[in-house]
C-alpha cells in the first residue's frame, strides 16, 4: 500500500468519525423538561433510571404495581427536586396501560419517552416449571412493552416525535438454563422492539433495544424461586452480585439513558454480555455446549417441594446473603428492594 493510498484511507476514516460524531449530535435529545414514563419504577433498575432524569431535569412518571413501594419512591423522588407522578399500574392489562399513558398525558400534556422496564425473573428447572410460570414471563416482558407501546405511540405521533427504550436482557440473545421462562419471553421481547423500530423510523420515533448483562440492581431478593430453593438462589444471587460477572446500577442506567438520548437502535451493557452475544453470533454450537454443561452443573429436581414458589428472601442460606453478595445486598437496600427506602441514600457503595 503506498502513501496516497494510505493517506487516503485515513482521511475516509475522519471524515466517516466525523460524520458520525455530526449525526449523534443532531440526534442528541435534551432531556430539560421531557416527559418519561418508566414501568416498573419503583425499585431497582427503574428507580435509578428515574433519579438520573430528575436530575437531568425531566418529568418523570413511575408506575408499578405495588402501592407502597410506589409510595416510597416517589417520596425519594421528590426529595430530589424531581417533578413526580407516580400511580400503580399492571401493564400485563391492555385497558391499565391504556389509561396509565393517558394519565400522564393529561398530567404533564405530553409523553415524550416510554422506558419499558416493568420485569419479573424466575429460576429455577424444567422439572418444576409451569405454564402459568411461562405466562406470567410473556405477559410481562412482551405484552407489557406491546400495551405501552401501542398506548404511547399515537400520542408520539401527534406530536412528531419520541423515544422507547425497551429493557430486554442479555438473556434475550442467548438463552441460559435454569431461566427458560425469562429467556424465552425476553427473546420475544427483543423482536418486538427490533421489529417496533423499523415500523416507527418514519415517524421520527426512534426505539432502543437495551440487552443489559446482569446488574446490581438488588433485585436478586424478589426473584421467583422454584427447585432446590437455598442452592438455585444461592448461585444467581452470587453471579448477580460479583464485581466481575455484574455491573452497577447505576452505570447501567447511565448508558440507557444516553442510549435515548442519541436514538441507539441497541445497546448492550456489560463486557460480559458483549462477549456472549458475540459468541451467539460467531460460535453458536460452541456456546450451546457451553450451556449444556452449565445445566448439567446446576441444581437438579428436588422433589414435590421443589413446586412451591419462594422469594429470594424466602431461600437465604449461609451462601446468600453473605460477603459473595454484599455487593448486590447493599444495592436492595438503597433501590427499594425491600420497600423500606431511606431517602437520600443512593451511592454505590
Amino acid at each position: 500500500m503506498n502513501q496516497q493510498t494510505q493517506r487516503a484511507l485515513v482521511l475516509a476514516g475522519l471524515g466517516a468519525g466525523v460524520a458520525l460524531a455530526l449525526r449523534r449530535s443532531q440526534q442528541r435529545y435534551e432531556l430539560e423538561g421531557k416527559v418519561a414514563l418508566i414501568t416498573g419504577g419503583s425499585r431497582g433498575l427503574g428507580l435509578v433510571l428515574a433519579r438520573q432524569l430528575v436530575s437531568q431535569g425531566a418529568r418523570v412518571a413511575i408506575v408499578a404495581r405495588d402501592g407502597v413501594e410506589l409510595a416510597q419512591a416517589e417520596a425519594d423522588l421528590r426529595a430530589r427536586g424531581g417533578d413526580v407522578l407516580a400511580f400503580p399500574c399492571d401493564v400485563r392489562s391492555h385497558e391499565a396501560a391504556t389509561l396509565g399513558v393517558q394519565r400522564v398525558v393529561a398530567h404533564f400534556g405530553r409523553l415524550d419517552i416510554l422506558i419499558n422496564n416493568a420485569g419479573v425473573i424466575g429460576v429455577g428447572p424444567l422439572e418444576h416449571l409451569t405454564l402459568e410460570d411461562f405466562d406470567t414471563a410473556i405477559q410481562t416482558h412482551i405484552y407489557g412493552p406491546l400495551h405501552m407501546m401501542l398506548a404511547a405511540i399515537p400520542h408520539m405521533r401527534q406530536q412528531g416525535q419520541g423515544r422507547i427504550a425497551n429493557i430486554a436482557s442479555v438473556g434475550g440473545r442467548v438463552a441460559v438454563p435454569h431461566l427458560i421462562p425469562y429467556t424465552a419471553s425476553k427473546f420475544g421481547l427483543v423482536g418486538l422492539s427490533d421489529g417496533m423500530r423499523a415500523e416507527l423510523a418514519k415517524d421520527n420515533i426512534k426505539v432502543s433495544t437495551i440487552c443489559p448483562g446482569l446488574m446490581r440492581a438488588g433485585s436478586h431478593v424478589n426473584a421467583q424461586v422454584k427447585g432446590n430453593h437455598q442452592a438455585e438462589y444461592a448461585w444467581f444471587s452470587v453471579i448477580d452480585a460479583l464485581p466481575f460477572t455484574s455491573v452497577a446500577v447505576e452505570h447501567a442506567a447511565a448508558q440507557i439513558i444516553r442510549a435515548v438520548r442519541h436514538g441507539s437502535p441497541h445497546l448492550t451493557i456489560s463486557p460480559q454480555a458483549k462477549l456472549l452475544g458475540a459468541l451467539g453470533g460467531v460460535a453458536p454450537n460452541l456456546l450451546a455446549q457451553a450451556m449444556n454443561i452449565v445445566g448439567q452443573a446446576l441444581p437438579g429436581y428436588a422433589g414435590p417441594e421443589g413446586d412451591v414458589q419462594k422469594t429470594g428472601r424466602e431461600s437465604e442460606s449461609p451462601i446468600a446473603p453473605s460477603v459473595l453478595t454484599s455487593l448486590n445486598d447493599r444495592a436492595a437496600e438503597r433501590n427499594n428492594q425491600h420497600g423500606k427506602l431511606s431517602l437520600g441514600n443512593s451511592a454505590e457503595a
